[in-house]
């Protein structure tokens, strides 16, 4: 029985985190990310304390808009501030924080079922 996921060329599985930086479909990246299923991009985001809308305006901006943005908040939970989940919600984009770890499981589960998700992983 064969148990690797079959994706469409060029979806972005996330295939390692750690050591500052991730493994997406192929391609070492270092530092914090935005993962779509069609694409990945160096996020400047250095930590939850920076996080605000501007930070994820190439999820807000994106047609279409991810039906579910996971943030992964580094080694831990850290629950995203009331006015930036308000301020998503406005933009059409639902949101669930998580460990980094426990997004990048996540994301590659929804990716497989061909899900509409984005994914803002901050590098641990």
């Amino acid at each position: 029985m064969d148990l690797n996921p079959r994706l469409a060329p060029g979806r972005q599985l996330i295939q390692a985190y750690g050591d500052g930086g991730f493994m997406i479909a192929g391609q070492r990246w270092q530092g914090s990310v935005l993962v779509f299923p069609e694409k990945t991009l160096a996020w400047a985001c250095p930590d939850m304390t920076a996080l605000g809308l501007g930070c994820l305006s190439a999820v807000t901006d994106a047609a279409p808009i991810p039906e579910l943005l996971l943030v992964g908040c580094g080694l831990s939970l850290r629950p995203l501030p009331p006015t930036l989940r308000a301020d998503l919600a406005a933009a059409g984009v639902r949101v669930e924080t998580m460990d980094t770890g426990a997004a990048c499981r996540t994301f590659n589960v929804l990716l497989t079922e061909e899900r509409r998700v984005a994914a803002a992983l901050l590098a641990v």
